[in-house]
């Protein structure tokens, strides 16, 4: 099976992670060549992309296609926040989507969108140069446009914001949501389904989560069937989401996936950065994927290590029970006795077990990975993740257990690219994440935009990065191979790397 995948843009999590999901089930993932993709803040080449996206699609040896609006309409995510296309060129875009589904009618083909972000920091580095002075108080008069359409009281934090930054992010936002409600109607259409809007990087009350309620109110009037528009916090995901989706075409039978929690209040939590409880969000990736919630035990569960009571950030409010400050401990080692227990009835017990780490942001709870190396229970895990938002998370535990469950019925399982996959994930979730990214920071503070690898020190960033991954490895799967540690956008928050496992073929081989 071939899925043509325009991404959300160039990064790992955005390129490489769909493939690995669909190597899991033996398909493959096409994208579009690294020349026609985003440089970070520099867009791609959105005639160059349409037209790979056409002739991929025209060809009749690809089976589906997962498409980024945000790469269509303005060449990357990072462009769609930046850029000043006007909305009739940037919406001019979508006809590509019409043209594939008039040559190829039955041709499945899933989009996503995501709701433009307002992020809460003065960071630029995603953002408006403006961001760097007024970045929280955007956020704000966000927050402030929302309680003023629920007829709250407003706080009139954003103030200080001058008319031109207002005007700009205000208008910019205005753009970006009416490509989003003209996605409606291209479900309506016929031309695309299903469609995921996401939001990253929200809050309950904020500009993103006021414009998905007026999309979810727009989408139960025009778009059938039931569940042809799915919105639920996330983003980068979403790419291995709904190519675990297209996989369906393997094997039509219903995947069925059960949610456990060992905190009975835990799946009530909201995440940071979110603005639904970890339980609706769970849910609704799964119903995304094209799966369903099991009442029983299911196909696959998908166990979820619940987010801390009072919040916990690697990139921000460090946590308090993991020995960056003083706090109660002996609440992070009960949580963490009880996720393991869940974890190792239900391995005993025969189930595919994908376990989502959301205890804290922006990476692994270190003594959960811990217990799990020394009872033996990692290595038996179907997925694992724990990286940035509990939707990231969520999203990509989800999708990983359905390629599983596919490729098994289908007889195209790849264990070696189910293990390579897993051992990915543990090494960047909780040894980049949580251990090496967050020692290496040391006492900057990320979210004033000190980052440990800017300002020409990148080499010996990944120097000492390498270093401890390497070490890190050997603890998760011994006898494999760190062979290459790379930093995507020249920055500490994400990183790539290349993991040789025993009996791997060397590459081009």
């Amino acid at each position: 099976m071939r899925i043509a995948l325009l991404p959300l843009d160039e990064r790992p999590v955005n390129v490489r992670l769909p493939a690995e999901v669909a190597a899991v089930a033996g398909a493959e993932v096409v994208v579009p060549p690294a020349g026609a993709l985003p440089r970070m803040r520099v867009p791609g080449d959105v005639d160059v992309l349409g037209d790979w996206l056409v002739g991929q699609c025209l060809d009749p040896a690809t089976d589906a296609a997962v498409v980024s609006l945000e790469m269509l309409h303005h060449g990357g995510l990072l462009p769609s926040r930046l850029s000043h296309d006007d909305l009739w060129s940037t919406l001019g875009r979508s006809q590509v989507l019409r043209t594939i589904r008039a040559a190829r009618p039955s041709l499945p083909i899933a989009a996503l969108s995501v709701v433009m972000r307002a992020s809460d920091s003065y960071v630029a580095d995603e953002e408006p140069e403006y961001w760097t002075l007024y970045g929280r108080d955007l956020h704000a008069v966000g927050a402030d446009l929302h309680r003023s359409f629920l007829g709250e009281p407003t706080s009139g934090a954003g103030a200080r914001v001058p008319h031109e930054a207002r005007a700009d992010f205000l208008r910019r936002r205005l753009r970006n949501h009416l490509v989003n409600l003209a996605a409606l109607d291209l479900v309506a259409d016929g031309v695309i389904a299903p469609l995921l809007v996401t939001a990253d990087d929200t809050a309950s009350r904020s500009a993103g989560s006021v414009e998905q309620a007026w999309i979810a109110h727009w989408s139960r009037a025009l778009c059938r069937p039931e569940g042809s528009v799915v919105s639920h916090p996330g983003a980068d995901e979403v790419s291995a989401v709904l190519v675990s989706r297209a996989l369906g075409a393997l094997d039509p039978r219903p995947v069925s996936i059960a949610v456990a929690c060992a905190d009975p209040l835990g799946l009530k939590r909201t995440a940071p950065y979110e603005n639904a409880p970890v339980g609706v969000g769970a849910a609704s990736q799964i119903r995304a994927s094209g799966s369903v919630v099991a009442d029983g035990p299911g196909d696959a569960l998908l166990v979820v290590h619940a987010p801390d009571p009072i919040g916990g950030d690697w990139r921000g409010r460090m946590p308090h029970d993991c020995g960056r400050e003083p706090g109660p401990a002996a609440r992070g080692d009960e949580a963490v006795r009880s996720t393991a227990a869940v974890i190792r009835a239900a391995l005993d017990a025969g189930a595919a077990v994908g376990l989502a780490d959301v205890r804290y942001a922006n990476g692994a709870d270190p003594r959960l990975v811990t217990e799990l190396l020394e009872q033996g229970l990692i290595e038996r895990l179907s997925a694992y993740a724990a990286w940035n938002t509990a939707g990231n998370t969520l999203g990509s535990v989800v999708a990983t257990l359905r390629a599983g469950v596919i490729g098994r019925r289908a007889g195209a399982f790849d264990a070696h690219a189910a293990r390579r996959l897993l051992v990915g994930r543990v090494l960047e979730d909780w040894g980049y994440q949580a251990v090496v990214r967050t020692r290496l920071t040391g006492t900057l503070d990320p979210q004033a935009g000190e980052d440990p690898a800017a300002d020409g020190r990148g080499d010996s960033y990944l120097a000492r990065a390498r270093r401890e991954l390497a070490g890190l490895l050997e603890r998760v799967s011994p006898g494999a191979r760190l062979d290459r540690v790379t930093l995507p956008w020249r920055r500490s928050f994400e990183v790539e790397f290349d993991v040789r496992l025993p009996h791997d073929r060397p590459r081009g081989a």
